[in-house]
Order: C-alpha cells, then structure tokens, then sequence
C-alpha cells in the first residue's frame, strides 16, 4: 500500500525549494536528507510553468536540466531524493536533488509524496496506530452494532478524529481517545466504539 506523506507546494524562493504540506506524524523522519519517495500524480495538479509540460518517468531517472527554450518538457520523476528539509514559520521546505530552481520548482506542484506501507514500522507504543492501519476498519459498538467503518483519519489540535463512514453514506466523526475508542482489534480487523448519545448524529 502507498501512504501519502506529503504534498509538494508552491516553490519558495528561486533556487528550487518548495513548501510541503505535511500528511505524516513524523516530518522529521520521514523528510531526513537523503531518503527517497516516490511520487505520485496529485488529485488537481495545477498549469505548469509556461516552460514546462509535467510528465513521468521511471524510478531512478534524473530530472532534465531546465531550459529557457519554450516546448522543452519537464519530467517529473517517479521519486525524488530529499536534499535538505527545514522548518519555517510552521512549513516544510524541502530541497530536492536535481531540482535547481523556481520553474522546475513550479512543475512539481501538486505531486504527492509517498512512501510503501512495508517501509513503515509499527509503533513500539501499543496505543499508538498508523493512519493506515485503521483506515478500512470496521466500527462496531461494544454490543457488537455495525456502525461503519473507518474512512480516514483527521488530525485535529485537541485529539486525532476517526472520520465515520455511516453505512448510509454520511460521515460522523469520533474522537480517537480511550473513552470513547475502548478498543482497536486490528487482527480482527474493527474498532470497538462506545459513542456518547448524540455524538454520531453531529
């Protein structure tokens, strides 16, 4: 499975970097200098540079040097090496190997950064959970009522949200805490969820 770490931004600068909007719970480890994602086309790309028409390739190749001349296509490539990451006024700003300046920059735009779901170490909290191993799970009340599954995982300021797929469609959220989420059975594949009355008609 590929899990979206982040999402490449708008450029910073002129020398390249970009901002990243940030899908993961550890920035730092995940965005290290060095490590290589993949990429991945974003749901609404945006237009490219009037220099450049974004295309793909295959994993390893080098982006091509950027030219002044019109028509000359960029390639955005299937992963991209991490060559310095920093932090600013609450923002990722990532530099890539091979991506020298605001143009190239510019064509990135949208492109989702991945990495594979294999790569990714439980965590050595037993309380603590990847999103994508909840995502998928059924929900279930204690006396073992369907209330739907786990769609997605939102990361609010007070708590984390798992985001309710009611089975008639509609959405209701719970916050992830103890209480309330008394247990996550992953090997049976649910979530037990004992909601206060009212909480899922919010």
């Amino acid at each position: 499975m590929q899990l979206v770490v982040g999402r490449i931004g708008k450029p910073h600068g002129v020398r390249g970097e970009v901002t990243v909007e940030v899908r993961t719970d550890e920035p730092e480890a995940r965005f290290a200098p060095g490590t290589v994602l993949r990429t991945a086309p974003g749901a609404t790309p945006p237009p490219a540079s009037p220099r450049s028409t974004v295309l793909r390739t295959e994993p390893g190749a080098t982006p091509p040097p950027t030219t002044d001349e019109p028509g000359v296509p960029f390639r955005v490539p299937a992963e991209l090496t991490i060559e310095e990451a920093r932090f600013h006024q609450g923002r990722v700003l990532i530099a890539f190997d091979g991506i020298l300046d605001r143009n190239t920059a510019e064509a990135l735009r949208g492109t989702l950064l991945v990495v594979d779901s294999a790569d990714v170490a439980p965590p050595d909290d037993p309380e603590e959970f990847h999103d994508h191993q909840l995502v998928g799970l059924a929900v279930v009340t204690p006396a073992g009522e369907r209330l739907g599954e786990v769609a997605r995982i939102d990361h609010a300021p007070s708590s984390d949200l798992l985001v309710l797929r009611r089975p008639e469609g509609r959405t209701a959220l719970i916050p992830f805490v103890r209480a309330i989420v008394p247990e996550v059975d992953l090997a049976g594949g649910r979530v037990i969820v004992d909601p206060p009355a009212g909480l899922l008609d919010l």
